[in-house]
């Protein structure tokens, strides 16, 4: 499988195939959202829209970055999360990064998000999927963030089934500016275990596809079963 690494940026036309990956914290607080029931996560363009679409349908959940804020339930933290009930809620998510990256390839024929704890199951759905060109978008710090390029990388070499040592690329990631700006309380919207959560490797069972459903993108998790099982 050919494999490319590319900022948002950079990325000049659509990908056929995308893997977005925000490991802090994005796609770490999509998956924690699906494990607490939530049947699927809008993403929005901008905080109006997300406040917007939370204006027209109250019961569902909106989520940004940075600390709390009038008509948003939720903030971008996995640990803040961890201990929810969404069952069967929609999440609107809007984030600085993560979710700017998945619109950013919203043409593809496949548009997968991630970070390491849906890992494992990312890169085995690639091949099921036939695919033999994926373009990883590396969505921190203008595709610097080496926590994202790290994850990025694990998954891409992850894809062939020949057991990756995982270690080296968690410790980029814990190495990482996201990772010590979390842990100093740089940024805001944060709880003790959101590096910690963010680092755990293949946590959840499914991936995450994006895909257009009445004119937006809708992220919705995939069960992917362990190699070898049916």
């Amino acid at each position: 499988m050919e494999t490319r690494f590319l900022g948002i940026a950079e990325l000049a036309e659509a990908p056929a195939v995308a893997v977005v990956v925000d490991v802090m914290r994005a796609f770490t607080v999509a998956a924690w959202a699906f494990a607490r029931g939530a049947e699927k996560i809008v993403l929005a363009e901008s905080l109006d829209e997300a406040l917007e679409l939370k204006a027209r349908h109250p019961e569902w959940a909106a989520l940004k970055d940075g600390p709390p804020a009038p008509g948003f339930d939720l903030v971008n933290s996995p640990g803040l999360l961890r201990s929810l009930d969404l069952g069967g809620r929609t999440v609107v998510q809007k984030t600085t990064a993560g979710t700017v990256g998945a619109l950013a390839v919203k043409e593809a024929s496949l548009v997968l998000c991630a970070g390491f704890v849906v890992a494992g199951a990312t890169a085995r759905l690639l091949p099921a999927h036939g695919c033999d060109r994926v373009t990883f978008v590396v969505t921190g710090e203008d595709g610097r963030a080496d926590e994202d390029l790290a994850c990025a990388q694990y998954i891409a070499r992850s894809t062939t089934g020949a057991g990756t040592d995982a270690a080296g690329f968690l410790r980029r990631a814990g190495a990482s500016r996201a990772a010590a700006e979390l842990r100093e309380g740089v940024r805001q919207g944060v709880h003790p275990d959101d590096v910690a959560l963010c680092l755990e490797l293949d946590r959840f069972p499914f991936a995450m596809v994006a895909a257009p459903e009445d004119s937006r993108m809708v992220l919705r998790p995939r069960a992917v079963p362990p190699v070898g099982r049916g």
